[in-house]
């Protein structure tokens, strides 16, 4: 059943199926168009599909919104989502800017827009979710809020105010962290430099290692030299190496030296390393115990939720000392061994012995051979001491091997091969321009 009124910050995220049931990507953000008179025009959905890409999707192809979940026509453009002047994007725009009540009684700050179906398949803007400025003395607590029509408030547009980031980032609090920076990426540069600003450290740190290293610089740019070393701290040493590496030899040097020295040892062992070579591309932190260790003891280790799925495919056995560089590597135990075998079983008699690791001056290449030839996720790094450094995972070199723009890349055959989608005739409506059908500019 098709809902008439729906709050926009509800809709990130709702799954977008064709009529024949196949999910076709996932709501990102609602486009609108101003108005001289009425309340602002919804004219379409921006919609991520397979691929990291972001479509339009007109509202007049929505059938049905509801439930959780949003039914088209099946008439999906492909091409990449590009915004025209006069369109303003609710979540990433609206959401936290200042208004000011008509009837004089103050201020408020935007944290929901309800859209409304007026019939015929339009959609306007109804409704703000507004919160008025905290009263009171006490630390605690927020301003009350109100629900408002749209004719009962205008936007404050003072010089050289700045729109709060604060709501866009509760909004896409549950969103993965290659999501967030893909979401940030499509942001309008001032607003991405906003958001990510007022990111907390380790969630800027997760979104940083997902961006192309120009935007990283970026965004490290803009901020003080103990928050950027804060954040650089949360990154994975190579990714933070790697990062760190773009920079000014100056800065970069003022920033390794504010950094907490456990972390700065690990980026600085990794820079000495050239960036194709194994030891450019390992982190320094897998999973490593002794030999006495149970299966118990790792599976215990490899089930922290903050550990990659990369790092945790793989226990690496060693000798004391158990922190990279390590004593002399003995092997690795891959994760569905430990499965197999009873908790109190030692890892030591586990080991994979067709695994060799590599040294830290080994060719990239290389590393990808022995990846694809032994189907794995990691190899283990060792220096001429035979002591383990650190591990290449399948992320790493998946990362050096795809071009930089990998992540922003929008080749006409890349969308060529895209799955059909189709509409309830079966038949391929794809189209080459960006919008389809009902002119909704």
């Amino acid at each position: 059943m098709s809902a008439s009124r729906v709050f926009v910050a509800r809709l990130a995220g709702c799954t977008v199926f064709d009529p024949a049931g196949d999910r076709v990507g996932k709501v990102r953000d609602v486009l609108v168009v101003y108005r001289k008179s009425d309340p602002p025009r919804v004219v379409g959905l921006i919609v991520e599909i397979p691929g990291k890409r972001r479509v339009f999707v007109s509202i007049g192809r929505v059938t049905s919104i509801g439930s959780g979940q949003i039914i088209t026509t099946g008439l999906i453009n492909v091409r990449r989502f590009e915004q025209r002047g006069g369109e303003v994007r609710v979540i990433a725009e609206m959401l936290g800017r200042r208004v000011v009540f008509a009837d004089g009684s103050g201020e408020a700050t935007i944290e929901d827009v309800a859209i409304e179906n007026s019939g015929q398949g339009e959609w306007a803007i109804e409704q703000l979710f507004v919160r008025r400025p905290k009263t009171g003395s006490s630390p605690f607590g927020k301003g009350p809020t109100a629900f408002v029509s749209w004719s009962e408030v205008f936007e404050k547009a003072s010089a050289g105010q700045a729109q709060s980031a604060e709501q866009l980032i509760a909004t896409y609090s549950e969103l993965k962290p290659a999501d967030l920076a893909n979401t940030l990426l499509d942001l309008p540069q001032q607003r991405m430099l906003e958001v990510a600003e007022e990111l907390p450290d380790d969630r800027l740190a997760d979104v940083l290692e997902e961006m192309p290293e120009s935007e990283q610089v970026q965004i490290l740019g803009q901020l003080d030299d103990d928050r950027a070393a804060d954040v650089l701290d949360q990154m994975q040493p190579d990714d933070a190496a790697d990062l760190i590496a773009q920079l000014s030899d100056e800065r970069g040097e003022h920033l390794l030296e504010l950094m907490q020295p456990e972390e700065a040892e690990d980026v600085r062992m990794l820079l000495n390393y050239a960036p194709d070579t194994a030891g450019g591309l390992m982190t320094t932190e897998p999973i490593i115990v002794s030999a006495d260790a149970t299966v118990a003891e790792g599976l215990a280790l490899i089930r922290r939720h903050e550990l990659a799925p990369a790092l945790g495919a793989a226990i690496c056995v060693t000798l004391p000392p158990y922190e990279a560089p390590t004593g002399r590597f003995l092997g690795m135990v891959h994760f569905q061994r430990m499965l197999r075998y009873p908790p109190h079983v030692r890892l030591g008699t586990l080991l994979d012995p067709s695994l060799e690791p590599v040294t830290a001056d080994a060719s990239a290449a290389e590393v990808s051979r022995i990846l694809a030839s032994y189907n794995l996720v990691s190899v283990p790094v060792v220096d001429e001491n035979h002591r383990l450094v650190g591990v290449v995972t399948i992320d790493d070199i998946l990362d050096f091997l795809l071009p930089d723009d990998w992540r922003s890349r929008d080749d006409e055959d890349d969308v060529l091969k895209r799955p059909a989608l189709s509409d309830s005739t079966g038949s391929i409506p794809i189209a080459n321009g960006r919008r389809v059908g009902n002119g909704t500019s």
